[in-house]
């Protein structure tokens, strides 16, 4: 079953989709003056691609990476015949991960990524399940090698974890308030791909990239996790109408850290409605411990059926022989650095 590419290799995944709320007239993202130094991304399938992305092209503006069922930074290299062969399977071989570096100096002499001192200070989290039929655990694996070329201390920055039996998608502890029929075998996935694992894979993120958390609250309040318009960010090609945000009390006077989430394929709003915002386990954490979650939503199209992050330049011009989406450049890069910008931005303002 492939999340993360288009229909257009002719794949298809069944499932039911459950439809955002009725068109309404949502509010803009707020100013938050969130924590410079405190800003960290976190994807998962496709989202885990453009996370990466995200923090080569602007490593100054992020402190961590975390990274779940997914492979290395520009895999794909704007073909979708090497996402398909190279960074899902490995039928064509494994990413040549030299080739990707030359790539990445070329991108830094032309200021398309940031500067490689501010990526050598990141810090960084990738996990995998062992049965991923999706990704090959094989390309996390390739992550975390490319990695360590680029941090100062690989050692101390980078936290590589294969877990056994577990398929491919988003690992949860389950809750009493968690509905069971939003969840998704451990190790056969599909559905929402909230993994029924048992596992808190949203507290090993967040305890890695930020250090000791006080303990996940019981229960999320409902009334801080609110829609919002992308409409001022829609530049951007394939995004929703309708973000999420998850504001804990007191973040709406400033300097609370940011946490940026990005789904899979077939996990957006448009999909599998608000499970994933709901149920993550990253709200219960962000509640005690001072951290926005910002959940931006990608939407379907043709050239994107299955709703994912552009990870291999589907939302680019098909005139321009590189696309430049996994750089500064990148229409769907600059929408999601926008509603950073936008959230760092004083209360006041």
């Amino acid at each position: 079953m492939n999340l993360l590419v288009s229909v257009a290799a002719g794949l298809v995944l069944a499932g039911l989709a459950v439809a955002p709320a009725a068109a309404e007239r949502l509010p803009e993202l707020p100013r938050l003056g969130i924590a410079a130094d405190d800003i960290s991304v976190v994807g998962v399938s496709s989202g885990g691609y453009m996370a990466t992305q995200l923090a080569v092209a602007w490593p100054e503006r992020f402190a961590g990476l975390a990274v779940l069922g997914a492979g290395p930074w520009s895999c794909a290299q704007g073909a979708l015949r090497l996402a398909l062969g190279q960074c899902m399977t490995t039928r064509l071989g494994a990413p040549e991960l030299d080739e990707l570096a030359n790539r990445h100096r070329e991108y830094v002499e032309r200021g398309l990524v940031g500067d490689p001192q501010a990526l050598a200070r990141l810090r960084v989290f990738i996990w995998h399940g062992t049965e991923d039929d999706t990704v090959s655990p094989a390309l996390g694996r390739a992550l975390a090698e490319q990695m360590q070329g680029w941090l100062e201390s690989p050692e101390e920055q980078l936290q590589l974890t294969e877990s056994e039996a577990i398929g491919h998608g988003w690992p949860v502890a389950t809750r009493e308030e968690t509905p069971v029929d939003i969840l998704a075998g451990c190790r056969a996935g599909g559905g929402t791909h909230l993994l029924a694992c048992g596992l808190d894979i949203a507290g090993e993120a967040l305890g890695w990239l930020h250090g000791a958390l006080d303990p996940p609250a019981e229960t999320a309040p409902l009334d801080h996790l609110t829609r919002f318009t992308q409409a001022p960010f829609l530049d951007g090609k394939g995004f929703d109408e309708a973000g999420y945000l998850f504001v804990p009390e007191g973040c709406e006077e400033g300097d609370c850290g940011l946490t940026v989430v990005l789904h899979g394929c077939t996990m957006g709003a448009g999909q599998i409605g608000d499970a994933f915002v709901r149920h993550s386990g990253l709200n219960e954490w962000a509640a005690t411990n001072r951290r926005v979650i910002l959940y931006p939503q990608a939407d379907t199209s043709l050239a994107n059926p299955q709703g994912c992050w552009d990870w291999w330049g589907f939302a680019e011009s098909t005139w321009q022989l590189d696309p430049l989406h996994d750089t500064r450049e990148g229409t769907q890069t600059r929408a999601l650095m926008g509603m950073i910008d936008r959230l760092a931005q004083s209360p006041e303002a």
